[in-house]
């Protein structure tokens, strides 16, 4: 490439399944896992249950608004070279520095939340060792083609997937008494729901969590980023945003509403992962291990995709001529 080219992407190996689920397991994480206790305790059960029904419905604007502009022009850099070309040349280096440092300052936290978890296992391993493999092996996954990028963020995708559905499922038999729950001697159906009023913190608990929503439904965006390395961008890309609206209400919607329904919000928290508890309510054994096993894959998934995003941010920047060449 000489000094003054550009292209506009790189190959497109990726295809409708692997968006898809990039783009589902980006959002599914430890917002959804560890957060959305603390967001029932703030909101109460209804408030929570409509804090994030309106968060999907924002991030489904937001996601038609980059599909049309991905679909128009789909080049690798996304957002960046759309507020390049619309805006400024200013303003694209700044959103593209701005979304390269946060996935970047992530990535050590991730890495290092990976080796956490692992010494619950072994203890005597030090975590730094851990972290260390988990840099590895997500290296590995993004350093040879984007095809093994996408099939291992599938698979990562689709363990969290699975443990969601399950939940869901487990959880609505337990809501109706087919699966019996410690502490109760009836089927709890919906009175944890309003048992202690429709909006005990206050109609405004819904607005002060909105931030913890909006935090737990990042990483939508990726689709925007694997506009450039699409298979017929054309026609997954709209196929992907538009089951986002869905996905997120069956996944979201639906767990949180288990949640809030077996869980009375007055023992919602963060001390302890509302799935992990609704599971030993149960009396399903080794919860605590098969969900830290679960949040393990996020974090694992979130690095994966994190590393991803990072990079074709920086490939962008310097193929757009923002930074030296020799970054692309």
């Amino acid at each position: 490439m000489s000094a003054n080219e550009k292209i506009e992407h790189l190959e497109r190996k990726m295809e409708t399944r692997h968006i898809q689920m990039i783009s589902l397991g980006g959002v599914i994480g430890t917002g959804l896992f560890l957060s959305s206790g603390y967001t029932i305790q703030q909101a109460g059960p209804i408030g929570t249950i409509i804090a994030y029904l309106l968060g999907a419905i924002i991030v489904y604007a937001v996601m038609l608004c980059l599909g049309e502009l991905s679909v128009a022009m789909p080049y690798t850099g996304s957002f960046h070279v759309y507020a390049k070309d619309l805006i400024s040349p200013a303003t694209g280096f700044t959103v593209a520095i701005l979304y390269w440092l946060t996935w970047t300052i992530a990535l050590g936290s991730e890495f290092t939340a990976a080796g956490i978890i692992m010494r619950q296992w072994f203890p005597h391993v030090p975590v730094w060792i851990w972290s260390l493999l988990f840099i590895i092996l997500i290296f590995l996954s993004n350093v040879f083609s984007v095809r093994i990028f996408a099939e291992s963020e599938f698979w990562f995708a689709a363990i969290k997937v699975i443990a969601i559905l399950v939940f869901i499922v487990l959880g609505a038999l337990a809501i109706v008494g087919i699966i019996p729950m410690k502490g109760y001697q009836h089927a709890p159906l919906l009175t944890n729901l309003t048992k202690d009023g429709w909006f005990p913190t206050g109609f405004g608990g819904v607005f002060t969590t909105m931030l913890t929503v909006n935090f737990a439904f990042s990483g939508t965006e990726l689709i925007g980023i694997t506009a450039g390395e699409a298979k017929d961008p054309e026609k997954t890309l709209p196929k992907a945003i538009h089951t986002t609206l869905w996905r997120l209400i069956i996944f979201f919607i639906g767990s949180i509403t288990v949640m809030a329904c077996l869980i009375p919000y007055r023992q919602a928290g963060v001390s302890e992962s509302p799935f992990v508890h609704v599971f030993k309510l149960m009396g399903i054994p080794y919860a605590a291990d098969i969900m830290n096993f679960v949040v393990l894959t996020a974090i694992i998934s979130a690095a994966n995709s994190g590393l991803y995003a990072s990079t074709r941010m920086l490939w962008s920047l310097s193929n757009e001529g923002t930074i030296p060449r020799r970054f692309a």
